[in-house]
């Protein structure tokens, strides 16, 4: 569970473009202790740099149209976009991926950030022919009532400047960005959640209808001081999305409690991050759902809540502890090893008796099982048999009595509740964890990632340093990112200082293993040479600013690249990932407000990529191998 962790540097803009902060693997190296960073406001356009990339400085975008200025839009309306994106309801992969980390909280703040920005406007074009204006002027002052379609002034205030608290203007946009906006709630990739206005009257417009419309709004005029209107107490046309939009609400990903064995319970269910996988992206709580990506097909896991029909509602401590300790279901069916009931067997019965206890106390959710996408024959009883026989043994965790009490509970973290191995440990073909590299990195089964060695640390700074980021998910050199950002907003900030010490105590006793091999294209000299000096050049134009001329960075803010191990890593798969898609460490207690690292995949051509990787792996005293374009087009 100490999974990837990601060298955040943030790469808060400077001055756009310059800000290509190359962040790479972390293969848990230096933190800080626990220190929470600035206030929200301080250096906030540092901090959406990620924003900057596509949207503009301070969100008044000049790129091309499908990158919409968001500056001076209503605060709750962007508020609600953000968590859209983030929790899937509008599908955009980037956008998802790097809001997944962020707080509501964090979410309200950049919300109100771009809201309290200037508006750019776009040149007007021409408007569209006479009969077709008549049209489009018509369906936005008086609509179609006859086919159920309200006018827009309706809604956006009759100046269509929008209106307070959560209804977006509709002048000073592109016609391009406002046909794809309604393409889009037509064919349902955007979407509101359960009650969707927007879809219903995308879909009553006719496509003709909704570029008429496009092309008379982007026509009509508009200036930097147009402003929301007041909001209004008459009725809406029609029943829009109905969350909270003006107040963040954090989801509790934890049942309440009522007594100490439940508390102990909704602890251990945090160390074992039972959410991560039994929650879906924007779905309720331990309400399962979620795709889990194997080699072999996708397996989806359970609903955790106390519903009868489809959750454990009905599930008695015995059959609680027959999952965890043996992977067989209350049916009696043998459970698939995605649920890493291989690492849950060592759980005490005490201990699965209490997280049972925690999530009967939570709310009963009604979603039934989303059935396995597994190919033949790994979808069947008789070969998780053969997989049971070659690589599972049931076994509660001993204590090792040569061994102190704060190693044996690193162990009983690490190898039991954590699962750390499950990512972190080399596979064999069939999927069986190699039993002397457990701890030795492993491409992860989507393909995306490759989670690093766990490797002991240096020294005492280096362990401070490592159990400041585990809690805080940031370190004067270090950020938290990928797909451990949620392990360590879900999981790992939420322990105790003893029980991640005592994790990092047991790594530290592990012996060193050569890094799991993964395949990568081979450089040949000439080639590397040539992308050593265009990379360079590449860094400094777009790196220099935050990560310095000599790859030093800034604390807390700008990982180092010189010296870390991380950039150095056996396979460059995450430094590309994050410099072609950007992303955030996560918000966490101590680091509520993480500087964003921008996605340079739409900037920088794949050479350009490859060319300044190699070169921040082979600068200032680093050595790795060079980064071919072609791996970097894949």
């Amino acid at each position: 569970m100490l999974g990837i962790l990601l060298l955040q540097a943030g790469n808060p803009v400077r001055r756009l473009p310059a800000a290509l902060s190359i962040v790479l693997l972390l293969i848990l190296l230096p933190s800080q202790t626990g220190q929470a960073l600035e206030r929200m406001d301080e250096r906030m356009d540092e901090r959406m740099a990620a924003c900057a990339a596509c949207h503009g400085e301070q969100g008044r975008s000049e790129r091309e149209s499908y990158y919409p200025s968001i500056a001076g839009k209503p605060a709750a309306y962007l508020f609600n976009q953000l968590r859209h994106f983030r929790d899937g309801r509008r599908q955009h992969a980037v956008m998802a991926d790097m809001l997944a980390p962020l707080s509501d909280d964090y979410l309200h703040h950049m919300a109100a950030y771009y809201a309290a920005q200037t508006p750019r406007v776009d040149t007007r074009p021409a408007a569209p022919d006479p009969q077709r204006a008549e049209q489009a002027q018509r369906l936005v002052r008086e609509g179609d009532p006859g086919n159920g379609i309200p006018a827009c002034a309706d809604c956006h205030g009759a100046r269509l400047h929008g209106r307070l608290p959560a209804i977006p203007g509709l002048t000073g946009l592109s016609a391009d960005y406002i046909a794809a906006q309604m393409g889009a709630w037509r064919e349902g990739v955007r979407t509101t959640g359960t009650v969707d206005c927007m879809a219903e009257i995308a879909q009553r417009l006719s496509v003709d209808q909704v570029r008429s419309v496009a092309q008379w709004l982007a026509a009509q005029p508009a200036s930097p001081q147009d402003r929301p209107a007041a909001p209004s107490e008459a009725k809406l046309p029609l029943t829009c999305f109905d969350g909270p939009v003006d107040v963040a609400q954090e989801r509790t990903l934890q049942p309440a409690v009522k007594d100490a064995q439940q508390a102990r319970g909704a602890y251990l269910l945090r160390a074992g991050n039972c959410a991560g996988c039994h929650t879906r992206r924007g779905g309720e709580a331990l309400a399962g759902g979620r795709a889990i990506t194997t080699p072999f097909g996708a397996v989806y896991s359970s609903n955790l809540t106390p519903d009868a029909d489809t959750g454990i509602g009905n599930w008695s401590a015995d059959d609680f502890w027959n999952a965890l300790h043996r992977g067989i279901g209350r049916d009696g069916r043998l459970l698939y090893p995605a649920f890493p009931y291989t690492h849950y067997t060592r759980v005490t019965r005490a201990d699965s008796d209490a997280m049972l206890a925690a999530l009967k106390a939570g709310p009963p959710v009604s979603q039934p099982a989303t059935p396995h996408a597994l190919r033949f024959p790994f979808n069947t009883q008789f070969a998780l048999r053969i997989w049971r026989w070659l690589y599972f043994d049931a076994g509660v965790f001993t204590p090792d009595p040569q061994q102190d009490a704060a190693w044996n509970r690193g162990r009983y973290l690490v190898e039991g509740l954590g699962h750390c191995s499950a990512c972190h440990g080399e596979r064999d073909a069939l999927g069986g964890i190699v039993p002397t590299r457990a701890f030795a990195g492993s491409l992860l089964p989507d393909a995306r990632w490759y989670a690093p060695p766990l490797r002991p640390t240096r020294d005492a700074a280096d362990r401070a340093d490592l159990l400041a980021l585990l809690k805080h998910g940031i370190s004067p050199q270090r950020g938290g990112a990928g797909p451990m950002a949620a392990v360590v907003q879900d999981s790992l900030q939420h322990l105790t200082q003893e029980d991640l010490s005592a994790m990092i105590r047991y790594i530290d006793s592990l012996p060193s293993v050569r890094p799991a091999p993964v395949d990568t294209l081979v450089v040949s000299p000439q080639l590397r040479e040539q992308q050593m000096e265009e990379g360079a050049d590449i860094y400094k134009a777009h790196c220099a600013d935050c990560h310095g001329a000599e790859g030093a960075g800034e604390a807390r803010v700008y990982p180092p690249l010189a010296g870390n191990d991380s950039v150095t890593a056996v396979t460059p798969m995450n430094a590309i990932r994050w410099l072609q898609f950007g992303g955030f460490a996560p918000s966490t207690a101590g680091n509520p407000y993480p500087f964003g690292m921008p996605p340079f995949a739409h900037q920088l051509a794949p050479a350009e990529q490859a060319a300044v990787l190699t070169y921040i792996r082979n600068a200032w005293g680093n050595q790795a191998s060079a980064v071919s374009p072609v791996e970097v087009a894949r």
